[in-house]
């Protein structure tokens, strides 16, 4: 695999982590696990049987905790650390750069990514809760569900196309979020 389908993978898949940590790194873990990736040493782990349905399995309660009021809002809240870490280890898992540091560097940008996409989700989430009173909430986590699986998968048939698609989601979710955000503030 060329190095720009690795960073299109990379970029893709740290941006679906972003809406859901562990369907991305579940969908690492299922490639790697089906010889499709063949990650750096340090990360072969993520091939193995026992790491491949332990995170499918989170993955699941990760979709259904945001489905419960309260709970999703806590999730949300500890993400703040799981969608970076769980980015970085796909970066990690997905990219064979020249150098260690090279590897740390790109690491950190997949965590930022991570971080940027989920402060864009926390926030239209925030938006939603105050102007449904939460009932929309359900609504919009299936939608961040189907995203996030699609975008997990489509990563893997058409990484160039979806890395376009991811940036481009970006951006609409960080104009979305700033209009959420000023109408909420200005409602309020």
């Amino acid at each position: 695999m060329d190095a720009a389908t690795q960073y299109a993978i990379a970029y893709s898949l740290t941006t679906a982590a972003g809406v859901r940590a562990m369907s991305a790194l579940a969908a690492v873990a299922i490639a790697t696990h089906l010889g499709l990736l063949h990650p750096p040493a340090a990360f072969a782990w993520l091939a193995s049987p026992i790491a491949m349905w332990v995170l499918v399995a989170v993955a699941l309660a990760e979709m259904l905790g945001d489905k419960v009021p309260v709970l999703d809002h806590a999730l949300h809240v500890l993400q703040v650390v799981v969608k970076p870490a769980a980015a970085a280890i796909i970066v990690g898992g997905t990219v064979h750069p020249q150098s260690n540091e090279m590897l740390i560097f790109l690491m950190i940008v997949g965590a930022l990514n991570a971080l940027g996409v989920h402060a864009g989700v926390a926030t239209v989430r925030g938006a939603s809760t105050l102007t449904t009173a939460g009932f929309g909430n359900p609504v919009v986590s299936t939608v961040e569900d189907a995203g996030a699986i699609g975008a997990s998968a489509f990563a893997f048939i058409a990484p160039l196309l979806l890395a376009i698609l991811a940036l481009i989601f970006s951006a609409l979710l960080f104009t979305f979020a700033r209009r959420a955000y000023a109408s909420v503030r200005g409602a309020g």
